[in-house]
């Protein structure tokens, strides 16, 4: 089996050495690199709201070192934000604020759909204020859901996420990879994600027959079903409650991960 795991450089290391000691043949491709925003009047603005709103939506460890790093530019301290409520995509953002002494809620699924479950959302008073830690172009359905319910939104985007350089490097190495395997699995955590592999495979769309993504959530399996639809190709698609190496490392060892 070919997997090719694209999980930023930090975050990929304990799922490939998981693989490659089960002898999986483990290509390591990160499809997003974070870039922190520069401080400005705007960002500013938003920490001084900061302290006034209810709930605070973290989507991401990196969400979490970077709004804690503004968060000491701002002039505001940890103590100014103790009462609010804090939600954490998945355990890792969990632990991340943790190591703050900030306690967090989790969803079951960790996607957007299963932060919105959560029922310190669901009995929010209608006027009230929630803050999004995260990046450019992240939880954006979420944010959408949440306002057209009358929720008031404060967009904290901290960094922006971009195609890595070197990864943009090995696009004919990637291409000449797939083509030598029959099939591959390959994860895809986000829509950002997918849009930078099909932007990859370009002129080679037709190696996307031989995929079977792993991907994050129901409205991320919706996304990729779409595609399928518009490129008119066929692939497997298998869905993932969490991006945990054992939830990943389970389901390929269940047989599902064949492609």
């Amino acid at each position: 089996m070919l997997f090719i795991n694209t999980r930023p450089v930090g975050r990929a290391k304990s799922l490939t050495q998981v693989l490659e000691q089960q002898a999986v043949e483990v290509y390591s491709l990160p499809l997003l690199e974070l870039i922190p925003r520069l401080w400005d009047t705007d960002l500013a603005h938003l920490y001084d709201q900061l302290p006034q709103v209810q709930v605070v939506v973290v989507v991401s460890p990196s969400a979490v070192q970077f709004g804690m790093d503004q968060l000491v530019r701002s002039g505001l301290a940890l103590s100014d934000l103790k009462h609010l409520q804090w939600i954490a995509v998945g355990q890792k953002t969990a632990q991340a604020l943790a190591e703050f002494g900030l306690d967090s809620v989790v969803p079951e699924v960790e996607s957007s759909e299963g932060m919105l479950q959560l029922p310190v959302l669901q009995n929010l008073a209608d006027d009230a204020s929630i803050a999004f830690w995260r990046g450019e172009g992240g939880r954006q359905f979420m944010m959408d859901t949440l306002m057209q319910h009358g929720r008031f939104i404060l967009n904290f985007v901290l960094y922006e996420r971009r195609c890595p350089h070197q990864t943009l490097q090995q696009q004919a190495e990637l291409v000449q990879c797939l083509s030598e395997h029959n099939d591959y699995v390959a994860l895809i955590s986000s829509e950002a994600s997918w849009l930078n592999w099909l932007a990859l495979l370009d002129t080679n769309i037709q190696l996307l027959q031989k995929g079977h993504f792993l991907v994050l959530g129901e409205r991320l399996a919706h996304i990729l079903k779409q595609s399928q639809q518009q490129m008119y190709v066929q692939f497997k698609v298998s869905v993932l409650k969490d991006l945990k190496t054992a939830t990943i490392v389970q389901l390929l060892c269940s047989g599902q991960g064949n492609a």
